[in-house]
């Protein structure tokens, strides 16, 4: 259901009643009543266990070539997706503060941790907007049992804290994060151990105010320093645990923190190419259900493009995601799907067939081209404009 484009469950329905009316099995109903409570009997933990299982399949199987410097990299990021206007979506993610009642939606924060080297999504955490519990470094913070021992995470400048720093290090996992603009402001060069051209070991001290999410005894057991290197290259100011400048040249860190944006582009995969920029679900529980399907069908498109990418002798990130979906829905639809080990053969191939560009450096403006329809925006409850119309009529269009 997530891989197609009409994601309703009527279209579920009426599909496998067809199915059914052309392998000349009893006819069933269209009636999705059964097929949703059946969705809703789905345990939650299964699903979000077959997401990480399967993430951490894909990742696993990454030969050395996939790799940087040996080491596997992990990016961080966080993304919002809205859910359809009921009370009980409303009570556990509020809408924005800036919106009246009734003309908002539901909004929720989403951190999600991609392996670098295939795209597959390792584990994902699921938050309220605004309030308490709901700002990724809190989702983060209960993801990072995902990390192992060297491992490298790579996220923006909202990740460089102090405390995550001290708690990946306690865990052998080295980061790479642009500094935060606060730091930034106030970083020299002239001070600590050089490095190179702009390039030093800093140490850091631990902050005297103990955030709100620290217990005392947490902060207590905090080192009271950190020692980081800070960079500038291309324009930013990047921080790591990599301290040693002859292991880890600066051009290298130049060079892998660029692929940093690759998260952008799953994000984008998941919410825009499948379609989870609105959930349609009308309850959290399904809500959040229906977020790790989503996960779970990008995870097994990311499983057939890495077997892809094996067989063919290149890099899981030169294919097409969107190809390989086309792809993987007309197997389907011509009803070749089989364990027949040439047809599994012959889908890989033609996988890899298709390959993007190396298009580093791109700048494209964040605009649209086409113009929207000229509907004004709904500034009053949906049930106080009907009762409007029906006194009033429609309003004239604006020449």
């Amino acid at each position: 259901q997530a891989l197609k484009p009409d994601r309703s469950c009527q279209n579920i329905v009426n599909d496998t009643a067809v199915k059914r009316l052309t392998n000349g099995l009893p006819p069933c109903s269209t009636n999705t009543g059964a097929y949703c409570k059946a969705r809703q009997r789905l345990p939650l933990a299964m699903l979000s266990t077959l997401v990480r299982h399967t993430g951490t399949l894909v990742s696993a199987q990454a030969p050395e070539a996939w790799l940087w410097y040996g080491r596997r990299i992990r990016l961080v990021d966080g993304t919002t997706v809205t859910l359809p206007d009921t009370a009980a979506n409303q009570s556990t993610y509020p809408q924005q503060g800036g919106q009246k009642p009734g003309l908002g939606f539901p909004i929720c924060r989403i951190v999600a941790i991609t392996c670098l080297s295939s795209g597959a999504v390792l584990n994902a955490a699921m938050g309220g907007f605004k309030g308490k519990g709901g700002c990724e470094q809190t989702l983060l913070r209960s993801l990072l049992d995902t990390f192992e021992s060297g491992d490298m995470v790579m996220g923006d400048a909202f990740f460089g804290t102090y405390f995550l720093l001290a708690e990946l290090q306690l865990r052998k996992v080295d980061a790479l994060f642009e500094q935060h603009g606060a730091r930034k402001r106030s970083t020299d060069f002239s001070l600590g151990k050089k490095l190179g051209h702009h390039d030093h070991l800093v140490t850091l001290i631990k902050p005297k105010a103990r955030p709100d999410w620290m217990t005392a005894e947490q902060y207590a057991c905090a080192p009271e320093t950190l020692v980081i290197r800070e960079l500038e290259v291309g324009g930013k100011l990047l921080i790591t645990t990599l301290t040693g400048a002859e292991s880890f040249p600066k051009e290298a860190l130049k060079s892998v923190y660029k692929s940093r944006w690759q998260v952008e582009l799953d994000i984008r995969n998941i919410k825009t190419t499948l379609g989870m920029e609105t959930l349609s679900c009308k309850t959290p529980q399904m809500s959040e259900k229906e977020m790790w399907i989503y996960l779970l069908a990008y995870n097994l498109i990311r499983m057939v493009m890495a077997h892809s990418a094996l067989m063919a002798d290149v890099l899981p990130r030169a294919l097409s995601f969107k190809h390989t979906l086309q792809l993987w829905l007309g197997w389907q639809i011509s009803k070749i799907v089989s364990d027949n080990q040439v047809s599994i053969v012959g889908i890989l191939t033609l996988v890899a067939e298709q390959t993007i560009g190396n298009r580093a450096g791109r700048i494209e403006p964040r605009c649209i081209k086409r113009r929207p329809k000229p509907y004004p925006l709904l500034t009053k409850p949906r049930a106080v404009a009907r009762e409007e119309i029906k006194k009033q009529g429609h309003p004239r269009k604006v020449k």
